[in-house]
């Protein structure tokens, strides 16, 4: 029979740790407890509403309960850039959620399909100075006194859009960005 190492001193005596035992007693009553709460509650199952057959709903009337379909957020030529955000926002989580959610041409095409104006656009490169792509790539266009600016990439991790005001000296975006030329 193997001998079992004597302890050196009645303080180095391990006591087995029965706080963990305890919680978990606890949390399984609490867990039984809730469990027969809600068994013991009003019944869940849902009655039948009858209808009786004089008060059958028109034609007229089903198509009144249907929820409307929000309309798609709409250019607004004469409104101010945050009249515009919604449909800047909706053009830019539209790209985002295609293939080409790093391609800052597929913003510029998308905005102006949607009616904004090109030449007041800006975009960053799609790749860094080396070559590699991008972190994140940036976008604008200039409404006025005020820019709507677009930001994605996995550097992001979501598309982001605001409006920020435009820069003293014109435009929207610090540094270098890439001609829309195409």
């Amino acid at each position: 029979m193997p001998r079992l190492p004597e302890p050196r001193s009645p303080m180095s005596i391990v006591v087995p740790d029965r706080s963990r035992h305890v919680r978990f007693g606890v949390a399984t009553v609490a867990i039984a407890l809730l469990l027969a709460v809600t068994g013991c509650s009003a019944d869940s199952t849902p009655s039948p509403t009858v209808t009786p057959p004089d008060a059958a709903p028109s034609a007229s009337a089903s198509t009144a309960a249907e929820p409307a379909t929000p309309a798609a957020p709409a250019l607004v030529p004469g409104g101010s850039a945050a009249d515009n955000l919604p449909v800047f926002t909706a053009t830019v989580n539209a790209v985002w959620a295609g293939p080409d959610q790093v391609s800052g041409r597929a913003y510029i095409d998308a905005l102006v399909g949607a009616g904004f104006d090109k030449s007041a656009m800006q975009v960053t490169s799609d790749s860094s100075t080396v070559g590699n792509p991008a972190e994140s790539i940036q976008f604008s266009v200039l409404w006025g006194t005020e820019c709507l600016v677009g930001q994605v990439g996995p550097a992001t991790g979501t598309a982001v859009s605001v409006v920020l005001p435009a820069l003293a000296e014109g435009g929207c975006l610090i540094g270098e960005t890439r001609p829309i030329d195409w």
